[in-house]
Order: C-alpha cells, then sequence, then structure tokens
C-alpha cells in the first residue's frame, strides 16, 4: 500500500512499511524512511507507483481550471477528494485525486486552506483583487524582461536612466528597473556598471562620480533657501591695526588674516585674526541649521560646495578694504628671544589692506628674498614689499615655533612631498563638466608663506584650546596620542596632547566659515571672552552636552566622505591630464608592496599612486621609469609595468611613519592625492600629511 502524504508544507509519496492509529512509518523512493502523523495521511493507493503519482498529478493539476473549479466547489469547508470527484468523474483515479489535491494548494488566491487537504473558496472580491495582482505581477516581469532584453543589445531605457545612481548606490531590490539590470547582468554575464556603460547609460565619467556624489549627499541640491546675512553686532570696536590675509587665488571663504605691531621696539604683538560668524550665527536657528546639515564645505578641482550660503561668506569673509567682525588673538613675543610675553584675545572688527594670493607670491616669497634685502624682483608688487620687514620677523617667528613643536614631536616634521593644485580652463563658467584643460601645479609644502600661515594657525588653535579648557568649557578637540604607526588622530571632548603636531592640546577654531566645528568651538571661545569665569554656564554648549557628541560623530563621517570625494576628484583629473597630455610613461619611486605581489609606486611630478607589475626585485624608495597602462575614469584605476630601474637606493624611511595611511588597492590609495590644503588655501595640520 501507498500513501500520499504532507510533510512540512510539501507533498511527499511513499510505500508505508507499517501503521498505527496515529501515525505511520513511510519508505520514500529515495530509501529513506519517515514518520508521518495519521492526519497527515491524505490518500492511500495501490497503483501506480509513488514516483509516477507525483509526476501525473503534477500533470493534471496544470490542466485544472481554476475558475472552473471554484465555481464547482462548496460554498463551506471541503475536501480536496469530494471537489475532485465533483470536477472530474465520481470515479477519479488516485492521480486525478492528487492532482486536485496540489491544484487547489498552488492557488491560494482561489482557495484558503482550512486544514490538511481541507479548502474554502476565496470570496469572490479577493478572487478578483488577487488575479489582478496576479496580472499586474506578470506585467511588470515582461517589462523587466524588455528592459533587460534592452540593456542586453546595448540601449539603455528610459526608466533606468533616470534611477541609474539609486540602483548602483542605494537599490530597492524590489523595484522593477533593478531587477532588469541583475536580470540583464546575469543573461550578459557583465557586471552592472559594464553593463550600463556599454548600454550608454552614464554620459561622461565626470558625471558619473558627480552625480554619484549628490545622490548620497546632496540628494536635493546643492543650493541654499533663500536666507539673510544677520548682521553683527554693532558695538564691536575697531582694531588699532591693519591686517593682510595670505590665501590662495581661488578661496573666498577668507577665514584668517595677520597683523603684526611693535616691531622694532624690542615687544612684538602678533595678530591672528579669525572670521566671526559665531558673532551672528545663534545655535539652533536657520543657518546653524544649514551649516550643521552640510558640517564643511566640500572641495574640488574648480569647484566647490559651501557650508554656509553665499551671502553670509560674503558678509564675514575678510575680504580687504573693509572692517571686518573678527575673534582675534594677540601673542607678545620679546623681539630677541621669540619668548611669549602674553596674549589676549578680542572681539572687533579688523581692518583688513590686502589679501595677498600665495600662489602668485610663492615664487617671489622665497627664503632667501625674506631674509636677504638685497634680494629684489622687479614683479614684487609694491603691497608685498610694504610687508617685507613683517614677514622677515613672521617667518623667523614661524621656523622657532615649528623647531620647538618638532622637539616636542621627538623628531622633525616631514614634509618631502609636494602639494598639486589643479587648474581647470576652457569649460563652463559655473561648474566644471570634465570637459575642461587641466593644469597640475606644484606647491611645496613648508614654503615660507606657507609656513607664516600655518604655525599661526597652530598658535591660535592650541591657544584657544587651552582657554578652553581652563574656563571649564567644552570644546572638540583633535588629538594624538603618539607618533607610533596606527595611532591616529581622533576628535573628542577632552583637552588631550597632540603628538602629531607637538603641542598639549588642539581645538580646531580658525576656518568658521569652512567647518562646523570650528564654528562651535568659535561660540565657546566667545564665551569665554564675554564672560571669563563663569562662561561655563553662558556658554551655548554645557559640560557634558550630548549634542557635542552627536556633531562629533556626524563631522567625523560628513568630512571624511568628503575628503574621500575630493580625492577621488583629484585622482580623476590627474588621469584626464595623462591623457591630455599624452604621457603614457612617467618616473615615480617605490613606496611599498601591495596587494597580489603587485608594488605601488608614486609618480615623481603628479598626485598619483598606481601598482606597477615586476618591481618585486625594487627597495622601498627606489626609481622606476614606469609604462602606463590602461585608464579606466569610471574606477579611477591605472596600472603599469616596470620599463627600467633608475636606482636602487637601500630603504631610507622615505616618507616616514607618516604613509601608514596608504593602502594597497590603486582605488584607496585616492587619500594620498588630496589637494592637502585646510580648506581651499590654507594649512593643514602639519603631522597629518594624508589627511586633508
Amino acid at each position: 500500500m501507498h500513501v500520499l502524504f504532507e510533510d512540512a508544507g510539501k507533498y511527499q509519496a511513499g510505500r508505508i512499511l507499517s501503521e498505527s492509529d496515529s501515525a505511520a512509518q513511510v519508505e520514500l523512493e529515495s530509501g529513506k524512511r519517515v514518520k508521518a502523523k495519521a492526519a497527515a495521511l491524505l490518500l492511500k493507493f495501490e497503483h501506480p507507483t509513488p514516483a509516477e503519482l507525483l509526476a501525473q498529478a503534477q500533470a493534471v493539476a496544470a490542466s485544472v481550471e481554476l475558475p472552473l473549479a471554484w465555481e464547482f466547489a462548496p460554498e463551506g469547508e471541503f475536501g480536496f477528494a469530494e471537489l475532485a470527484r465533483d470536477y472530474f468523474s465520481p470515479t477519479a483515479p488516485a492521480s486525478e485525486l492528487a492532482g486536485m489535491l496540489l491544484a487547489l494548494f498552488e492557488a491560494p488566491h482561489y482557495f484558503r486552506r482550512a486544514g490538511k487537504g481541507r479548502f474554502r473558496k476565496a470570496p469572490a472580491e479577493i478572487v478578483q483583487q488577487a488575479l489582478a495582482a496576479i496580472e499586474k505581477k506578470k506585467q511588470v516581469q515582461a517589462q523587466i524582461d524588455a528592459w533587460a532584453d534592452a540593456l542586453a543589445a546595448g540601449s539603455c531605457p528610459a526608466a533606468i536612466h533616470e534611477q541609474l545612481y539609486k540602483i548602483l548606490f542605494k537599490p530597492d531590490k524590489n523595484a522593477p528597473e533593478y531587477k532588469a539590470v541583475v536580470q540583464a547582468s546575469r543573461a550578459t554575464h557583465k557586471p552592472p556598471l559594464a553593463l550600463l556603460q556599454d548600454a550608454g547609460a552614464i554620459a561622461s565619467a565626470y558625471a558619473f562620480h558627480w552625480q554619484r556624489f549628490l545622490f548620497e549627499y546632496f540628494p536635493h541640491g546643492t543650493g541654499f533657501a533663500p536666507v539673510a546675512a544677520p548682521e553683527a553686532p554693532a558695538d564691536l570696536p575697531l582694531a588699532p591695526v591693519v591686517a593682510y590675509s595670505i590665501d590662495d587665488s581661488e578661496t573666498t571663504e577668507i577665514d584668517d588674516a595677520l597683523s603684526l605691531q611693535g616691531l622694532g621696539s624690542g615687544r612684538v604683538t602678533l595678530g591672528i585674526h579669525i572670521a566671526a560668524p559665531a558673532l551672528a550665527i545663534t545655535p539652533g536657528d536657520a543657518l546653524d541649521h544649514l551649516a550643521r546639515a552640510r558640517l564643511s564645505t566640500v572641495y574640488l578641482p574648480g569647484h566647490k560646495i559651501t557650508m554656509l550660503p553665499p551671502a553670509v561668506v560674503q558678509a564675514y569673509t575678510l575680504d580687504a578694504e573693509r572692517a571686518n567682525p573678527a575673534v582675534s588673538l594677540y601673542v607678545t613675543y620679546d623681539e630677541a628671544t621669540l619668548a611669549v610675553l602674553a596674549s589676549q584675545t578680542r572681539l572687533e572688527r579688523v581692518q583688513v589692506a590686502t589679501n595677498f594670493r600665495h600662489d602668485r607670491l610663492d615664487a617671489i616669497v622665497t627664503e632667501d628674498w625674506i631674509t636677504d634685502p638685497e634680494i629684489s624682483s622687479e614683479n614684487t608688487p609694491q603691497p608685498l614689499l610694504d610687508k617685507r620687514e613683517e614677514l622677515t620677523f613672521l617667518y623667523r617667528l614661524a621656523k622657532h615655533l615649528k623647531a620647538g613643536r618638532e622637539q616636542v614631536r621627538g623628531k622633525p616634521e616631514n614634509f618631502n612631498r609636494p602639494d598639486y593644485t589643479f587648474r581647470l580652463t576652457d569649460g563652463p563658467a559655473d561648474e566644471p563638466d570634465g570637459s575642461e584643460r587641466v593644469s597640475i601645479e606644484v606647491r611645496r609644502r613648508g614654503a615660507p608663506l606657507d609656513l607664516i600661515v600655518a604655525e599661526a594657525a597652530i598658535v591660535a588653535n592650541s591657544t584657544w584650546g587651552r582657554m578652553l579648557a581652563e574656563h571649564g568649557v567644552p570644546g572638540i578637540y583633535r588629538s594624538q596620542a603618539s607618533l607610533a604607526p596606527g595611532v591616529k588622530v581622533r576628535m573628542g571632548l577632552r583637552a588631550l596632547a597632540h603628538a602629531g603636531i607637538g603641542v598639549p592640546c588642539y581645538a580646531w577654531a580658525t576656518s568658521p566659515l569652512r567647518r562646523y566645528v570650528d564654528l562651535v568651538n568659535q561660540w565657546q571661545i566667545i564665551a569665554c571672552v564675554r564672560h571669563g569665569t563663569t562662561a561655563a554656564l553662558a556658554a551655548p554648549f554645557k559640560p557634558k552636552d550630548a549634542s557635542l557628541f552627536a556633531i562629533i560623530s556626524s563631522f567625523d563621517a560628513t568630512y571624511g566622505a568628503y575628503n574621500a570625494y575630493q580625492a577621488s576628484m583629484e585622482r580623476w583629473w590627474t588621469l584626464r591630464y595623462l591623457k591630455q597630455q599624452g604621457i603614457t610613461e612617467l618616473d615615480a619611486t617605490v613606496i611599498r608592496e601591495g596587494q597580489g605581489g603587485e608594488f605601488l609606486v608614486r609618480a615623481d611630478h603628479l598626485p598619483l599612486v598606481l601598482p606597477v607589475l615586476g618591481a618585486q626585485a625594487l627597495a622601498r624608495g627606489a626609481r622606476a621609469r614606469v609604462q602606463l597602462g590602461r585608464i579606466d575614469e569610471i574606477t579611477l584605476e591605472v596600472s603599469g609595468t616596470l620599463i627600467a630601474r633608475l636606482d636602487d637606493p637601500p630603504d631610507t624611511g622615505v616618507d616616514g611613519p607618516e604613509d601608514e595611511d596608504e593602502v594597497d588597492a590603486p582605488q584607496a590609495t585616492l587619500a594620498i592625492a588630496v589637494n592637502l590644503t585646510d580648506g581651499d588655501a590654507g594649512t593643514p595640520e602639519p603631522a597629518e600629511p594624508t589627511a586633508p
């Protein structure tokens, strides 16, 4: 005797070995023996064999007209055999009985299960809704098939083109557009990105990277809602100094300026003046919400997305020929020994006389020009000549400050790699579209103007960090426990030492127009200046304020993402530069072994790191001639092959332990190609060359 029974929602058939009132021992076709409860035994039969019965039942089930069966079915609960005899014949064989069971089981939109082998008719309105849904599903699948066929044939349907970045980066896996791409990808054996490229879905590589970034971080666009720039307090005194800034030509968010008093008197006072949007923006107001949503200005070659609306930037940037609201730090030094004699922070308006642009002046303001009055240049602007004596003192002071920090660090700062500045020409006026000509200019870190601005920023950030700690006012600090490999710079609320810079504490506060943490710290600094010993009670953020932790977390993630995007676009423009200049070979330096036996090299005169085959015998620091391979502007990949060894020096530790952030994958090495500036053209923390 054979039996058809239900087991875990599936129907199986086998030979009964033994049976009791409550269960039966059944042997399946495979030889496996299972125990089935009596209630699960649905149909006993002698013929055909269990395997034949199941095969015949499947064929019968496919032939059942479900609407007709639904009409035949009684209104109440019924068994499958009962309906089979009404539908087929009173003497329906086992195959037809089993076929009806499978048909009922597989049509839940017509029949609801009421127990093992028992069913009820679904209400007519439910049947109609279910049939409509099934028909819609068929139509959707037909659309998916059509889209998949079009993609496989090299054409991108409009619906998929509209959802391109969502499909690639934040897919809804139930969406038909996504399913069509997956289906076509499997049919053509192509990765989705390659499939979409071949189908013409990606207009250009530049547009791909730009739209991908906007989709992730600016889904509603980069513009601002209309907002008025608030007025600064009317009672700010005018500072008795005339200041000047040193920035890149493309900088519009001029955060910092310098002034010098008392030169030649024995007591010289350095003024470090920082734009003060925090004097007008209030925590929690509309502008604060805008700034906190963006957290930082985004920089990329030829374009930027500002943290604050242009009207606000224009109101508080330290433009020349006007008095600007500022938070000013005045540090008085002994002119001979450069010892600190006093320091004071003031809220005031500062007259800015000149905005010097270092990219136009670095070739003029060399160390020789600063230190030797006999050296002159006919191209030197008069405002720069007027400041020559001040710049000489500031450069001497900057070198003194740097030497002091290096003594604390325990070793010199290692800036043997240049920075690179990207200039775009011959393109649209509003924003780049990838068609521009790109030039890559070298700017070596540690140049006199660069060093002056860098050391002034470190003085301000470390001094104000100590001030916040002394007043018991919380601030957002950057710290580094040691210079040991793998010890990263971290952000937190404790005034801890920054080993990489060589200062007891360090709080970003010199770029409030460009970074949200600087704006937060400026609010806290202003509270210290205004309220002194009671500042902890008056500051916008109180000790243990949970919102500060949230700000740090959001800023870390967002700032890192912005910098990664900047790095990727600088790498993209570097690859474009190679194509535009027809460069197929270049000289490079081996930096470390990568994945899969490849070796990474850094181009000698371009911000480019790439894997090279054939460099296994070269030591770190060796120089080589490299043949470039195929450039992929979508994946940002380029590889090389060793042509010739230029030299093979011993491993001298080129770049030192500060290269620990370099990684093996070509695309991941983008961090080392970043334009290492603190904003548009300011100066980064000197000890963090791989973190802009």
